[in-house]
């Protein structure tokens, strides 16, 4: 994560509580009007894991329209 993702982006979504805070601490100046959202996923998935997928797609979707 940077400070140039998180001016472009309309909200950011976290999994823990403690990214959350990281993420707040980090970049409180950048983040006026972007709501960042904690997903309360564990962090204790491996990339792409298909559970991790599964979860990401039903928990961001309560948050934002998904295609497709």
């Amino acid at each position: 994560m940077s400070g140039d993702l998180i001016e472009w982006a309309d909200i950011v979504f976290v999994m823990e509580k403690a990214h959350k805070s990281k993420v707040n601490s980090k970049y409180d100046k950048l983040l006026k009007h972007t709501p960042v959202v904690c997903l309360a996923i564990a962090d204790n998935y491996v990339y792409m894991q298909p559970e991790l997928i599964s979860l990401l797609i039903q928990k961001v979707s309560l948050h934002i329209h998904l295609e497709g």
